[in-house]
């Protein structure tokens, strides 16, 4: 081990003992099986990993600095508006706005860029590009760009500037250095994005500027509250308010070659911030903490030893890996702060425990939260824990939450999905009355067609949009609560006849899922239009939504070889879409859609006919097809880990078609060997 740090230092003179001491503790942790002695030996996943995947396309993804499941994700801004800028970056744009401190991963809602940094030369310009024909927004080449878990760096045209970026949890490092003999700025700008409800800059010194904003977006209110700290003093501020804008530029020296920036977060007050700051990036050792947080991610990717000769299977394997441990993020401070659902300030019980935010929950529960109850235990338990407190504080479980905001964003109560799924995995670090108590009232609530759901059967499709995608999801998450609730002895009443509700939904003469308009079946009806019954899809895309009762709905059919016959039809049919636009709907092999969500699991139902066989076949064109190595490498919204994890676990050969069912299927593993190191410290092993 002395070599190991010795071998640091002579790469790294510029680490101090102490952070060295750090370092290898993040090295170590969870991985004491690791021997490695020295840097190259131990950086074997990271590698792999390439953040531009998924940044084209309709991927939505961001290249940008971010640690596991961090709260912050220090990015590049290319595209402030628009479906395909819903990270803040898309791969063909050409000019950079600035970079900002938080970033989704994959959605198809924009929000967040909290706090756009502009390095400029010469005098302010507080207008960008998109408001201004002659605003700021600097040229750059991706020939000029790099990557790599935790860290980011890009080198602008104009003003002609090399940026490097890395991160810690709660706080992270900006670096400009500037190539031009010019006065250098440092603009910040808290009017980016999103509507600004409120807002504020704290000059403390010509080192320290605080502040925050509260802005509207998906979120209807979410805080930002920062601590701001340069390495050389600023000569003087201007503080531009025009026309409601915040912006700050802080002028430095001509004489000035770098300005590097310490940058703590928080949601809840700038003390929690400054807090976060001071614990997380105590100096301005930049290559320590980029080094710290790829340690991070070796240790995180390194719960899953994936072993193949094909590079490109590699390197979409890491990749999607560290997509799925992108979000949710972490959303308490350093001292187990956070603000709740009811935007109060509250403190964790346990501070070892942690909030977190960012659930998209309808696309997640599916393959994501199962990845998890392999590779991120403790993690789960505290997702659930999560879940729980956002129940007492909002009222009810989340759907969609976003910054301690429910944006109420897509169907179901999929919540219940992840809790029995962890529950009847014997993941139990939480309280499973609260939990059992909470699925309940939130499936009883009078709201989204529940309660005539619950007393009818279906959802009348002139009472709620998206009946038929409703009635099918709600009755697999009733099948969710019905099974943990059995489990634990029934101490709870709930109809166990609500999860076969999808039979009402099943037209036999055309076998299709077909909404009803009282009592009636809805008309005229094609399979392939896209239209207000369903989400985000037409009736070939939900009409193998049975995944908890797939004997059922082949006995509804006919049996197994209508079933197949039905399957077949589904990845060979001609027909086009029709109806509305729907950009979700893409990755189409006949009608099934890769590229959203609903259809991620109907590969895997030819396992249950006598031609599992095709499973492999269907599962192995995905894997290959669907899934590359370059910016479009992605056939829809990563979707907060969900397109990843859907690679993740098939790749390995797995799938959970119906979690809540503690079971997995077998699909077609691409790999010659893999290891799980679980949290207990066991390994289980694969093997082709």
């Amino acid at each position: 081990m002395k070599f190991f740090l010795f071998s640091i230092f002579l790469l790294f003179t510029f680490i101090s003992y102490g952070q060295l001491k750090e370092l290898k503790k993040a090295r170590d942790i969870g991985k004491k099986q690791l021997k490695s002695t020295t840097i190259s030996h131990f950086f074997k996943k990271t590698p792999y990993v390439n953040p531009f995947i998924g940044t084209g396309g309709h991927g939505h993804t961001f290249p940008g600095a971010t640690a596991p499941f961090g709260m912050m994700q220090l990015s590049p801004d290319t595209r402030p508006f628009g479906w395909d800028g819903c990270s803040g970056y898309h791969y063909s744009d050409s000019l950079i706005y600035g970079f900002s401190h938080t970033h989704l991963s994959g959605t198809g809602v924009s929000d967040y860029g909290d706090l756009l940094i502009v390095p400029q030369i010469g005098k302010p310009n507080f207008l960008p590009g998109y408001e201004n024909e002659n605003g700021y927004g600097a040229k750059f080449s991706h020939h000029n760009e790099k990557a790599s878990p935790g860290y980011y760096e890009v080198k602008l045209e104009q003003p002609n500037v090399n940026v490097r970026l890395t991160v810690n949890k709660r706080s992270g490092i900006h670096e400009y250095t500037f190539l031009d003999d010019e006065k250098k700025i440092i603009l910040l700008d808290l009017d980016h994005r999103d509507e600004l409800l409120d807002s504020e800059f704290n000059i403390i010194d010509k080192n320290t500027i605080s502040g925050y904003r509260i802005s509207k977006a998906w979120a209807k209110e979410q805080h930002f509250y920062f601590y701001f700290k340069t390495d050389v003093p600023f000569k003087k501020s201007i503080h531009y308010t025009k026309n409601g804008k915040q912006k700050l530029a802080l002028i430095f020296d001509k004489k000035v070659k770098k300005v590097m920036i310490r940058i703590g977060m928080s949601a809840v007050d700038i003390n929690g911030a400054k807090n976060n700051l001071e614990n997380e990036v105590k100096d301005f050792n930049f290559t320590y903490y980029k080094i710290k947080v790829a340690a991070l991610w070796e240790n995180e990717l390194n719960r899953i030893v994936f072993t193949s000769k094909n590079k490109e299977v590699m390197t979409n394997f890491y990749t999607a890996l560290y997509h799925s441990y992108i979000a949710p993020n972490i959303f308490s401070d350093i001292d187990g702060r956070y603000r709740g659902r009811d935007m109060k300030i509250h403190s964790l019980d346990d501070k070892t425990d942690e909030q977190y935010t960012v659930f998209s929950l309808w696309d997640t529960y599916r393959a994501t939260h199962p990845l998890y109850t392999l590779t991120q235990v403790e993690r789960t338990n505290a997702f659930i824990n999560t879940f729980l407190r956002q129940y007492k504080e909002g009222g009810d479980l989340p759907v969609w939450e976003l910054a301690a905001n429910e944006t109420g964003c897509m169907i179901g109560y999929h919540s219940v999905s992840v809790i029995a799924d962890a529950y009847l995995k014997g993941i139990r670090g939480y309280n499973s009355l609260d939990a059992i108590e909470a699925m309940i009232a939130t499936a009883n609530f009078d709201e989204f067609g529940k309660k005539s759901f619950q007393e009818d059967g279906f959802i009348n499709s002139s009472d709620e949009p998206e009946s038929v995608s409703r009635s099918l999801e709600y009755a697999y998450d009733d099948f969710c609560i019905n099974r943990m609730n059995q489990f634990m002895g029934n101490p709870f009443e709930f109809s166990s006849k609500s999860q076969f509700n999808f039979i009402n939904t099943y037209d036999p003469n055309t076998k299709f899922m077909r909404a009803r308009k009282d009592g009636m079946w809805f008309s005229p009806f094609s399979p392939q239009e896209v239209n207000f019954n369903y989400t985000e899809a037409n009736s070939w895309q939900y009409s193998l939504y049975t995944p908890h009762a797939v004997a059922v709905h082949q006995q509804l059919m006919g049996g197994k070889k209508e079933f197949e016959s039905w399957l077949d039809r589904l990845f060979t049919t001609k027909f086009q879409i029709e109806g509305r636009e729907q950009a979700d709907i893409t990755g189409l092999i006949g009608q099934y859609a890769h590229g959203n969500e609903p259809s991620h699991h109907m590969g895997y139902l030819y396992n249950y006919t006598d031609a599992n066989f095709k499973t492999a076949e269907i599962i192995d064109s995905i894997l290959f097809h669907l899934y590359h190595n370059s910016p479009d490498g992605l056939s829809g919204n990563e979707d907060c880990g969900q397109m990843s994890s859907w690679y993740v676990l098939s790749a390995m050969g797995l799938y959970q078609v119906a979690p809540g069912n503690p079971y997995y299927d077998f699909g077609r593993p691409i790999m010659s060997k893999v290891i799980l190191n679980l949290e207990n410290g066991k390994k289980q092993s694969l093997k082709l």
